[in-house]
C-alpha cells in the first residue's frame, strides 16, 4: 500500500429518510480541524436515493467537496449496497482518513467497509486528533508524524485509549455522536459536488425490506436540552424523581439520568447520560444522587456548568462539578426548586 497516495479527510454524511443526521455535521465540525492540521480539504460522502439536494447543506457545515452516491437501490438502509457504495468510494478516491458516527448505521457500516478496504478501525471515539506515533520516541523505532490519534474509553470506561493506524489506508474511526462540535454555518457556501455509481447489482446478500415501523418517543431527546436535570441511584426511587422534574419544570429543562436508574427499570434508556448512554452537552448539569463513575462522566463532562448535589463529600462527581451542595436531596432541590419560584416571579 502506497500511503501517500491517500488524501483528505472524508466523512460519512448519513441521512434517514433524506434529512441529514446531526451526527454528520458534528463530523464535519471535526473533519475541518483535522483537514486544517494536515493542510488538506474535507469531503462529505452522502449515500442515498434522489440525495443530491442536500449536498448545499453539508457544504454550510464544512464540507469542501461532496461526492454523491444515488441509486435506487441506497433508498433506505441496508448493509450490502451501503458498505458496496463506501467501500468503492475508498478505493477510488484514497483517503487518508474516513470517519463514520456510531449511531446504529455506522455500527454496523464501519466495520464492513473497513475489513473491504483492509484497513483498521477504531470504534466509538470521543477524541480524534492529529499527532505522532509512538506517542512516545522509542529508540531505534521511527516515529511517524501526522497520524490520526483516536481515543476511546476501554475496559469498561475504566480506562482511556489511544489507538493509532500507521501502516493502513484510511485511518478509520466511528465517532460517538455528541462529542464534536458542529461548527456555525456558513450560509450560501458551496462545494464542489461530483457523482459516482460503482453500480449495484443486487444478489443474495441484499436484504429485502418489507415493512419499515418507526417506533413514536415520547420523550424530549436529552441531547438537544440546554438544561438537564439528571437524577442517580441516590434520588432512591422512581417516585422521588418528581421533585427532580419539578426543578427541570421551573427551568424549562428535562431530566436525565444515570444507568444505575435505567437499569433498575426506573427510567427509559433514551434518558440515560454517559459510555452506555447519550453524550450531553447541555448550558447547565444538574448530578443529583449521581456518585460520578468514570462512565458517566465520560457523557457530560463537557456541559458548560456543572452542579453536583450529593450527600457523600468524597464522591467523585464533585471532581468534575462547578459548583458543589453536600447534603440530604430530599431536602435541598425542593428548596431550590421553590427558591428558582420566587426569583423568577419576581423578575416578572
Amino acid at each position: 500500500m502506497n500511503l501517500e497516495e491517500y488524501k483528505g479527510v472524508y466523512v460519512f454524511a448519513q441521512q434517514v429518510d433524506n434529512e441529514i443526521s446531526s451526527i454528520a455535521f458534528e463530523l464535519l465540525g471535526k473533519a475541518k480541524d483535522l483537514a486544517k492540521d494536515l493542510s488538506t480539504d474535507v469531503t462529505a460522502v452522502l449515500i442515498g436515493s434522489d440525495v443530491k439536494g442536500l449536498a448545499d447543506q453539508l457544504a454550510e457545515y464544512g464540507a469542501d467537496k461532496v461526492i454523491v452516491v444515488d441509486d435506487p437501490e441506497l433508498k433506505d438502509y441496508r448493509t450490502e449496497p451501503y458498505a458496496h457504495a463506501l467501500s468503492s468510494v475508498i478505493n477510488k478516491y484514497k483517503p487518508e482518513i474516513m470517519l463514520v458516527g456510531a449511531t446504529a448505521i455506522g455500527r454496523d457500516l464501519g466495520p464492513r467497509v473497513s475489513a473491504r478496504v483492509a484497513t483498521g478501525l477504531t470504534a466509538d471515539c470521543t477524541v480524534l486528533e492529529i499527532g505522532d506515533f509512538p506517542l512516545q520516541a522509542v529508540p531505534g523505532q521511527e516515529q511517524l508524524h501526522n497520524q490520526l490519534l483516536m481515543t476511546r474509553p476501554a475496559f469498561g470506561g475504566n480506562t482511556i485509549a489511544t489507538i493509532a493506524c500507521p501502516y493502513n489506508r484510511p485511518q478509520m474511526a466511528t465517532v460517538r455522536a455528541g462529542v464534536m462540535q458542529k461548527i456555525e454555518p456558513i450560509k450560501g457556501a458551496k462545494a464542489v459536488v461530483e457523482e459516482f455509481n460503482p453500480g449495484f447489482t443486487p444478489d443474495n446478500k441484499y436484504v429485502e425490506i418489507l415493512d419499515i415501523v418507526k417506533s413514536v418517543v415520547e420523550t424530549v431527546d436529552i441531547m438537544d436540552a440546554k438544561i438537564l436535570v439528571s437524577g442517580g441511584r441516590g434520588v432512591g426511587s422512581p417516585e422521588n424523581f418528581k421533585i427532580l422534574e419539578d426543578l427541570a419544570a421551573v427551568l424549562g429543562g428535562t431530566v436525565s439520568c444515570s444507568r444505575a436508574v435505567v437499569d433498575s427499570g426506573w427510567k427509559p434508556k433514551d434518558l440515560q447520560v454517559g459510555q452506555t448512554g447519550k453524550t450531553v452537552r447541555p448550558n447547565v448539569y444538574f448530578a443529583i444522587g449521581i456518585s460520578g463513575a468514570i462512565q458517566h462522566v465520560a457523557g457530560m463532562e463537557e456541559s458548560d456548568i456543572i452542579v453536583a448535589i450529593n450527600k457523600d463529600a468524597d464522591a467523585p462527581i464533585f471532581d468534575v462539578a462547578d459548583y458543589g451542595v453536600v447534603g440530604d436531596l430530599n431536602k435541598i432541590v425542593p428548596k431550590l426548586t421553590e427558591a428558582l419560584k420566587a426569583e423568577i416571579a419576581a423578575a416578572k
